[in-house]
């Protein structure tokens, strides 16, 4: 996913954090407070949520606490999953880590497919989250990879919006929220990112983009699973979605890949496009992106 600094933009702060490149576009330059409040709040999110950490809360619970004090994102996100959950009959899970890590995602990046695991149907009995704390009842690692990011880019938005006024863009490596402005985005063609399959205008809301040829491996796996299954989504090549909030267009984009996506999308008014492995390409109605095809 490309795009371009929205017209009126002054100033450039990138950077890289939780394994991307971000980079937030202001109308005046972030002072050091607010750059230290962005960093501080990507820390902590990160600390309360990366699988990939030894001394997380969700490595906390995997490791056999029963329960820690919810984060403060624990309920929107996984309400937000239990929609997941409901409209895709399964196939999205919060607790597919263990999935992702018998294909070889795990948290050395090994890369070695142990074959296909299931994750746990009854996720929703097993994880509860209320009272200020956020239990399992079996030891398991929490995946918030099909809404984090963009729950974390709403986050920073709100940071940075909170201390300058005027445009605003926040990307995080194909998630971004745009705010007093519009950007033009490219859609990446999935297998040559030197094309793209079209562009829309994006203001005031946000995008979010994913694709089977990112972070992918080995003999087409990649990090889009079927929850139910363990094997990775094979119909599906890519997928973008437009929403009020990132956290909503990371759902979305991330159930577009199952049965029951657009569905969901229709319900929350999020504008989709997605493109299939055979390089079909399939739009919301009412869709404003101009698509090359």
């Amino acid at each position: 996913m490309t795009g371009r600094p929205g017209a009126d933009v002054t100033a450039v702060w990138r950077f890289h954090a939780i394994g991307t490149a971000w980079q937030i576009e202001t109308a005046m330059p972030l002072d050091d407070d607010a750059r230290s409040a962005v960093d501080q709040a990507i820390a902590s999110f990160d600390r309360e949520w990366s699988r990939f950490r030894s001394d997380s809360l969700v490595a906390a619970l995997a490791g056999g606490a029963r329960a820690v004090a919810a984060p403060p994102d624990a309920a929107d996100m996984l309400d937000t999953f239990v929609a997941l959950d409901r409209a895709t009959a399964g196939a999205v899970s919060p607790l597919v880590a263990a999935s992702l890590e018998a294909r070889g995602y795990d948290g050395a990046y090994g890369f070695v497919d142990r074959g296909a695991l299931p994750a746990p149907a009854d996720w929703r009995e097993r994880l509860s989250w209320s009272g200020g704390r956020l239990s399992i009842s079996d030891p398991a690692m929490i995946d918030v990879g099909a809404l984090g990011k963009g729950r974390l880019v709403d986050r920073v938005l709100e940071i940075v919006a909170s201390r300058v006024d005027g445009h605003l863009v926040v990307d995080a490596s194909g998630d971004l929220a745009v705010r007093g402005t519009s950007q033009r985005i490219g859609l990446e063609h999935p297998y040559d990112a030197r094309r793209a399959i079209g562009v829309v205008e994006v203001t005031d809301a946000a995008l979010c983009a994913s694709a089977t040829n990112r972070r992918a491996w080995g003999d087409g796996l990649h990090h889009v699973l079927d929850a139910r299954t363990g094997e990775p989504v094979r119909t599906i090549a890519a997928t973008w979605a437009i929403a009020p909030t990132a956290m909503r267009a990371d759902a979305i984009a991330t159930a577009l890949f199952f049965d029951g996506g657009p569905e969901l999308a229709h319900e929350w008014g999020v504008e989709w496009v997605r493109m299939t492995t055979d390089g079909r390409v399939e739009w919301s109605p009412g869709s404003t992106a101009e698509l090359f095809v």
